[in-house]
């Protein structure tokens, strides 16, 4: 690529809403944590590898499809999950792991859990954990 000798468009999102094919067989329900992998959008459960993909705005049913077949819309932001139990205000700061689609924990369970996001509270509402 050359530097720019003129103006050019520039292309913008706003960085908080994306669009992402569904995993082959999943079922997502709104508000549900979405998890990544390979590409292809699912709903978080305990496992390793999987990258926080933000919150469903809309559930997707792609039981009877194949990979790709449906798109998830979600978004990135703080949003409050259930406590695994082990969170407390001392993990503020810390990350937060996925355990199921709602619930979070501060353990990985010696790898088997992927990173949700970081904690940034933790009150009567949940564990507030920032994705994105």
């Amino acid at each position: 690529m050359v530097a720019l000798t003129e103006r050019r468009r520039v292309k913008r999102r706003d960085g908080r809403r994306f669009a992402h094919p569904v995993a082959a067989g999943a079922r997502i329900h709104a508000g549900a944590l979405v998890m990544l992998q390979d590409g292809y959008a699912a709903p978080a459960r305990e496992a390793s590898g999987l990258v926080s993909a933000g919150i469903a705005l809309g559930g997707v049913d792609n039981t009877g499809g194949a990979a790709g077949a449906e798109m998830v819309e979600v978004e990135t932001g703080v949003f409050a999950f259930e406590n695994a139990g082990d969170i407390t205000r001392a993990h503020i700061g810390q990350q937060a792991f996925a355990v199921d689609d709602q619930t979070v924990s501060a353990s990985d369970n010696n790898g088997g859990r992927s990173a949700a996001g970081q904690i940034v509270d933790v009150n009567e509402d949940g564990v507030w954990v920032r994705i994105g």
